[in-house]
């Protein structure tokens, strides 16, 4: 099975990795992812960071 990614969906998924341990709770963890991946990669990259944000603790 292959997977197709774009580059920027890539990207913001990094960049929603890398932002959304920042925050002392969930809320500002999801809030830092999403705001990084918009940056990096959009709507799309909004909604990966704001995810990771969610789910790391």
């Amino acid at each position: 099975m292959r997977i197709n990614m774009s580059l920027p969906i890539m990207m913001g998924f990094i960049a929603g990795l890398t932002l959304a341990a920042c925050g002392d709770n969930t809320t500002e963890r999801a809030a830092t992812g999403a705001l990084g991946g918009a940056l990096v990669a959009g709507p799309a990259g909004a909604l990966v960071g704001g995810a990771t944000g969610t789910v790391i603790e």
